[in-house]
């Protein structure tokens, strides 16, 4: 929290951006953690300690499964349209030329996107893969830069690339992904002895 005095001089607190995003981020992992819980099913946060998924679930009978939860104070999450396309920048002419979409590690890997709503709101969730996410990327940002010719008006070296509500709306709720997935999974036979 920072001090910054307004136009009336009085003091007032204003919360960096970076720290607002933090948050976010916590938030989105807790509720994802909270709403797995209401469903029936254990789930626990990695705690930003695992730099490849936020926290995994189970049913309590075989292994778990690694989930990505996403926290936005928006309609949109941020990333970089290098993580899900093959891009690069001539700088020559400052145009982005794409050649395709990556082949993504992990394709089928769960993520949540939460729409983190106002206090006394209700938050929303978006259940989809890795693929998925790469697929709302990818046509969010070819349509834009389409619409640009391909040249970034303030920035041309800029692959900042959002995705949207609009983008993942068939995945809102989506949370029979995860057990589907669940079922799937080989059960542990550890745990016979213990039911």
């Amino acid at each position: 929290l920072f001090p910054t005095n307004n136009l009336q001089h009085k003091t007032t607190t204003v919360m960096s951006t970076g720290r607002l995003n933090k948050l976010a981020g916590q938030i989105g992992e807790y509720l994802v953690c909270a709403e797995l819980g209401r469903r029936g099913l254990i789930a626990t946060p990695s705690a930003g300690n695992v730099p490849t998924f936020d926290g995994l679930a189970t049913d309590g009978c075989g292994p778990p499964v690694p989930i990505l939860g996403k926290g936005s104070r928006s309609d949109n999450w941020p990333s970089l349209a290098t993580r899900w396309m093959q891009i690069e920048l001539d700088s020559a002419t400052g145009r982005q030329n794409y050649s395709g979409p990556l082949n993504l590690v992990t394709p089928d890997w769960i993520w949540v996107c939460v729409a983190i709503a106002a206090p006394g709101s209700r938050d929303r969730f978006f259940v989809l893969t890795e693929a998925d996410v790469q697929h709302a990327c990818v046509a969010g940002y070819t349509t834009w830069m389409e619409t640009k010719g391909w040249k970034r008006p303030r920035n041309p070296a800029s692959f900042d690339c959002r995705w949207s509500i609009p983008n993942i709306q068939k995945f809102e709720d989506n949370w029979d992904l995860i057990v589907q997935r669940l079922r799937k999974a080989e059960p542990d036979k550890s745990l016979a002895a213990v039911s």
